[in-house]
């Protein structure tokens, strides 16, 4: 075949592709590649937390930013991060029939079954974010934005036992909501991923309260340290509790360093607490993604019938060596 009429060929592919380009992007709603392409989809986002607290605040901060940019009406659901009222209030999205839902994944695959269920006979396309629930998506679809709990909880674990210093017969605190099935898969990956290494691990079972507000947990944790005076680490479940490390140490009487305190999140309490030396490790779970990414979702789902999406947010570990690269976005409730 001659160069002319390979060029020729060419030619006439490259126009017939074009053409089928255009033809498809025709065929889009008028309003999908607009700078609001999402105003006339109706959401309800669950921030989890209550209104201000620490880590709700970021998830809340890019579930709003996304609104602003996609256009969508959105109603954010404050729960306190207490389980059976997140139940009640999906229940109650559920009935409103809205076109999408990004919910909370905390009270777990049975819990959340049956409404996911009666969502998808309704047409309403579901998002969960901060802890999967992998049994109601496989049966009813839906996506997930977030860190793989258990996974995140292990290498956190491994992380904090490397850096800590720690070896076997060495003692560590773990606080979390053990009892729950599927929020407390993170912390007990902690707890297997330090019990592997050797450590003798004291689990303290978490208080939904102590989240919303961690000054609650202080009784509770001097009693632990002072029961426990050998005890070299000491983990917490999340940025609220991380954040207040500070008044735990000081009202057991430790100085900054004297406990290598660990967890998971960002926040301004927690870079402080790093400035000050009180924290030495948290895993980065990235929530602003978990509040904006869902809403993106349920409008690529709803308006351009596009898969839902599944991202580990899970970006690694803040240390004393690297925190102030977050810090000024962490101050501003972004990171």
């Amino acid at each position: 075949m001659s160069i002319a009429k390979r060029t020729t060929l060419l030619r006439t592919a490259v126009v017939a592709a074009t053409t089928a380009l255009a033809a498809a992007i025709s065929t889009l709603p008028a309003h999908a590649l607009d700078a609001q392409w999402c105003k006339d989809v109706h959401i309800r986002f669950f921030v989890g937390g209550a209104e201000g607290d620490a880590f709700g605040t970021i998830v809340y901060n890019g579930a709003k930013q996304a609104a602003a940019d996609l256009g969508p009406k959105v109603d954010y659901i404050f729960s306190g991060w207490d389980v059976e009222k997140m139940v009640q209030q999906l229940r109650e999205a559920v009935a409103v029939k809205p076109q999408g839902i990004a919910m909370m994944g905390h009270p777990g695959d049975a819990a959340i079954m049956p409404l996911a269920e009666q969502a998808h006979k309704d047409g309403v396309k579901m998002m969960y974010q901060n802890v999967p629930v992998p049994t109601v998506t496989a049966a009813f679809g839906g996506g997930y934005v977030g860190a793989q709990q258990e996974q995140q909880g292990r290498a956190l674990g491994a992380e904090a036992f490397k850096l800590a210093g720690l070896k076997a017969g060495d003692k560590a605190i773990m606080i979390g909501p053990f009892e729950n099935e599927s929020r407390g898969a993170r912390e007990r990956g902690t707890v297997a991923a330090l019990k592997e290494a050797g450590i003798d691990v004291v689990q303290i079972n978490s208080a939904t309260e102590w989240a919303a507000d961690p000054n609650l947990a202080i009784p509770v944790i001097t009693a632990a340290l002072l029961n426990n005076p050998g005890v070299k680490a000491v983990g917490y479940p999340g940025g609220q509790m991380l954040g207040n490390v500070p008044t735990y140490m000081q009202s057991a009487g430790r100085k900054p360093g004297d406990i290598f305190n660990f967890g998971f999140d960002t926040s301004p309490q927690i870079v402080e607490a790093f400035k000050g030396g009180w924290v030495q490790l948290t895993a980065d779970q990235q929530p602003f993604m978990q509040g904006y990414l869902p809403i993106l979702s349920l409008c690529q789902q709803v308006v351009l019938g596009l898969a839902p999406m599944n991202v580990d947010t899970g970006a690694g570990f803040v240390t004393p060596q690297n925190y102030e690269i977050v810090s000024e976005l962490a101050k501003q409730a972004l990171r």
